[in-house]
Formats: structure tokens, sequence, C-alpha cells
């Protein structure tokens, strides 16, 4: 008897634009002066809780949001470095995340990274692919 197999392969799209943020400011301190740079309206929500700590515990991240209403372009700040752990542990360097969910134009893409990199307490912003980050999984929240 000759089985038929198929294998079904499953692959996660990441459908955000993600920017990685060194500085060493507070993470209010740095939405601040984005807020105040860029007319953005970052807003603290409640802590991020993930279950990639030591043992499967869980982390707590500090997270910030922010909507464009007229293109429904949603702006998320997270920080890296979470309570016990990183969210992103293979780019220790960056102290935050920008996660651009829905659609965003390149041309407003390329100011916004330049308009980061002018903040002087910004040491660098610079655009990441996702696809590209061994730990991908942990921004899919």
């Amino acid at each position: 008897m000759i089985l038929n197999r198929k294998n079904l392969k499953f692959e996660i799209d990441f459908d955000f634009i993600l920017i990685a943020l060194t500085t060493s400011l507070k993470d209010y301190r740095i939405c601040y002066l984005i807020n105040k740079s860029l007319n953005f309206n970052f807003a603290r929500e409640e802590d991020l809780r993930l279950d990639i700590g030591p043992d499967g515990s869980e982390v707590l991240f500090s997270i910030y949001q922010y909507s464009w209403e007229t293109t429904e372009t949603d702006f998320i700040f997270i920080g890296n470095k979470g309570s016990d752990g990183y969210l992103v542990p293979e780019m220790r360097e960056a102290d935050y995340f920008i996660l651009i969910k829905n659609y965003i134009d390149e041309n407003d893409l390329e100011h916004l990274i330049s308009a980061l990199n002018k903040i002087p307490e910004v040491v660098a912003a610079v655009k990441i692919e996702p696809k590209k980050i061994k730990s991908r999984e942990n921004l899919l929240f």
C-alpha cells in the first residue's frame, strides 16, 4: 500500500516595519522627545507580558502606542530590555524598537528615520528586516 504524504509549510507573515533605536534615555523621556520633534502622541499602555524568560517565566516590557488616524498606521514603541531579559536577545545593542503596522509611504518612512536620527539623544535609528531576526516571533503580539 502506498501512502501519499504532503508536508505543510507554515510561514508567518511579518507585515510590519521595524526600526531599532539606540539611546541611553529612559522610555518615557525618549517618547517625549519623539512626540515633540515628530508631532506624535505616544501614550503609555499597560506593560506587555511575554512568557520568554528563563523557564518560561513572564517578562514585562514597556510599551507606548500612537496611530495616524488618516492612514490607520499604528506605531508601537517597545523596550528591548524587559524586567528579566530581552525582547530580541540577539540585538542587545538596540534599546527600543518602533513597530509600524499597516501602510506607511516609503518617503514618510525615510523622513521618520531621518527625524529620529536628528534627535541629539538618539545614537542610531535604523530599519531592520524582521525576517532576519532569529527571535522574530517575540515581535508578534
